[in-house]
């Protein structure tokens, strides 16, 4: 659990914010959960972030993925070839 002791105000349309209440009472959840979540889900921080983005990139991949030792040989014949 994180400490929560930043206040942020915000300007909302009124369907944004019909929007935000109809899914925080359909989860359970306040809005200001969820807006803390999605700031969570889109803007993540450092290499948390990277591996998110890298997660998210391999799951949308279609077909087989390459094995470790394929992937191994990739990232060496990559290193090989920007080497000096």
């Amino acid at each position: 659990m994180h400490m929560l002791d930043q206040r942020l105000q915000i300007l909302l349309s009124a369907e944004q914010r019909r929007r935000l209440e109809g899914e925080a009472k359909r989860q359970g959840k306040s809005v200001a959960s969820l807006v803390r979540a999605a700031i969570d889900a889109h803007y993540r921080a450092g290499a948390a972030g990277e591996r998110g983005r890298a997660l998210d990139a391999i799951a949308s991949m279609k077909g087989a993925a390459p094995s470790p030792d394929e992937l191994n040989r990739l990232v060496e014949a990559e290193r090989d070839a920007q080497a000096p």
